[in-house]
């Protein structure tokens, strides 16, 4: 009845994404990319260009629910009336991309052991596997400054990310984002698969960059194994029907 009666106070569009929000955190949680209560995905409300959904602070990815995720605006304020608070470093994070970035719908951030693992390293991402071939001249690179709650940092995330919209946080974690929840999705797994084989290969010997002809070649035709449904889309649905089979709460 709760549950119900949330939905029928938003639009059917509002409460679409949050499901699809509330599963992404479940998939999340699903695959060990979760941290305790922090680290955050958040996803525009369609057709409020100033409003977003972000997890409810304490809350484990596990319990996130598309009736608890958080709605707020991008100065911060609750736009819902959850009960709920805000991690202030996500807000601060993540409400400067929504504000300046047009097709930044959804963004990811993490702290998984490989990502921090590389983003501590001085060559970043080396081109020595499938997956990281994909980002070659793609990642955009922010020093780390301490936990992101000044909004002044603001400005040099931006001015560091410019036209990419794949970074590595220095000594901190990964961030992507993308149009849609789907392909950030996917550009993040990718990110993950990259940064865990670079920290294998490193444990295993010597790793071999790709050469850059090479790389050239590989970037142009991995549009040719895509399915047509659009970039993450079916990688997605394929995860939404494993969480689906494990617990299905989150639609709630």
């Amino acid at each position: 009845m709760a549950t119900a009666a949330r939905q029928s106070e938003m639009s059917a569009a509002e409460w679409e994404a949050r499901q699809q929000l509330a599963a992404c955190y479940r998939i999340f949680d699903h695959m060990g990319w979760s941290e305790l209560i922090y680290n955050h995905i958040t996803l525009r409300v369609p057709g409020e260009d100033h409003a977003f959904l972000i997890n409810p602070f304490g809350l484990t990815y596990a319990e996130v629910k598309a009736s608890n995720l958080v709605k707020i605006d991008i100065d911060g304020h609750v736009l819902d009336g959850s009960p709920y608070p805000v991690n202030r470093a996500g807000f601060t994070q993540h409400s400067v991309f929504h504000r300046h970035l047009p097709d930044a719908h959804c963004i990811i951030h993490t702290h998984t052991t490989a990502g921090m693992a590389v983003s501590s390293c001085a060559e970043g991402l080396r081109p020595i596997s499938f997956y990281a071939a994909a980002f070659t001249g793609q990642i955009a690179h922010h020093d780390f400054e301490g936990v992101t709650i000044r909004p002044e940092e603001g400005e040099r995330l931006i001015a560091n990310l410019g036209t990419k919209r794949v970074m590595l946080l220095r000594n901190h974690g990964t961030l992507v984002m993308a149009e849609s929840l789907p392909e950030a999705f996917l550009r993040h797994w990718l990110l993950q698969r990259a940064c865990e084989i670079q920290v294998a290969a490193g444990a295993a010997g010597t790793p071999m960059n790709i050469p850059p002809e090479v790389i050239a070649v590989h970037q142009r035709d991995l549009s040719g194994v895509q399915l047509p449904t659009g970039p993450g889309v079916p990688d997605f649905q394929a995860m939404v029907r494993t969480i689906d089979r494990i617990d299905p709460s989150w639609r709630d």
